[in-house]
């Protein structure tokens, strides 16, 4: 079987499948999500000639250019080539707002959230919630471009500049936690590995920002909302994040339909290449 890998280059990630990918005796080609064609017929498509096809990055673009990469992907998977993850879950994933909006309408906690497109508006949102909050890029992940901001004249030249770039002003509330959060793998309906990651000693606790990551057992109330969520946002790969808060509350942070592995690997030992390629083996087969 061959399978593509869309990605931006060869980082760990790719080389980590492809070498999941000896092991089960296939063939997996990394294949620059910048440079796929689509074609009428479809059997002319770049990505026609794979059995399946592992999203691995949304690379930065015009929106005509998102819009089209999103287009390739359904139009192949309409052509019976699965495609992990679906575009419209990564297309929701992607968009935190998106994303944050469909949890909280099915139910989930999430913290309260102001996403504007003046500063005017973003410094009443940021009294709102409390004159404490986290400015996050709209896309974005592992921590990239997350700010906290806890005094009004910075959150005024924040708004400010954020405004003049012309990008969109995501306010989320600071939610006052422990120093650690955790990450759930979900994998077809069931959550394969997890991890407790600590902050180093800031309020972020991403692995790529300089936390740590252990092993964790969640339970089974921390195991269905991550479960929960993943399924609503479509994902059947999804990396949950889950923030403790306040007397007891357990928060939905994030649902990234782009998961990275490698500190979950490293502190796991669950080879997670290999369940992903198993998983996509198996969706080819079905269809």
């Amino acid at each position: 079987m061959r399978f593509a890998i869309l990605s931006a280059g060869a980082g760990w990630h790719v080389r980590d499948l492809q070498r999941a990918a000896q092991l089960l005796r296939q063939e997996a080609s990394a294949v620059d999500f910048r440079r796929i064609c689509a074609a009428i017929p479809a059997s002319l498509d770049s990505l026609a000639s794979f059995d399946g096809i592992l999203v691995r990055t949304m690379p930065p673009g015009s929106l005509e250019q998102v819009i089209f990469r999103m287009d390739a992907l359904q139009r192949v998977r309409a052509a019976g080539i699965p495609v992990l993850n679906p575009p419209a879950a990564v297309e929701a994933c992607v968009d935190k707002y998106l994303a944050s909006a469909r949890l909280a309408g099915a139910g989930l906690p999430v913290p309260r959230t102001i996403v504007c497109q003046h500063a005017d508006a973003a410094l009443e949102a940021f009294a709102t919630l409390g004159g404490d909050v986290v400015v996050k890029p709209l896309f974005g992940s592992e921590g990239r471009g997350m700010m906290r901001i806890a005094d009004a004249d910075l959150a005024w030249r924040t708004f400010r500049t954020i405004e003049r770039l012309q990008s969109v002003l995501y306010l989320q509330e600071y939610v006052h936690h422990p120093g650690w959060d955790l990450r759930a793998f979900v994998l077809n309906g069931r959550v394969v590995a997890a991890m407790r990651r600590r902050s180093n000693g800031g309020w972020r606790t991403n692995v790529a920002q300089g936390g740590t990551g252990e092993p964790v057992q969640l339970g089974a109330d921390e195991e269905r909302l991550a479960l929960r969520a993943a399924e609503i946002l479509g994902a059947p790969v999804a990396g949950v994040d889950l923030l403790p808060g306040p007397a007891g509350a357990l928060y939905v942070l994030e649902v990234n339909a782009v998961p990275g592995w490698r500190a979950l690997s490293a502190v796991t030992s669950v080879d997670i290449a290999v369940m992903l390629l198993r998983f996509l083996a198996t969706e080819y087969r079905a269809g």
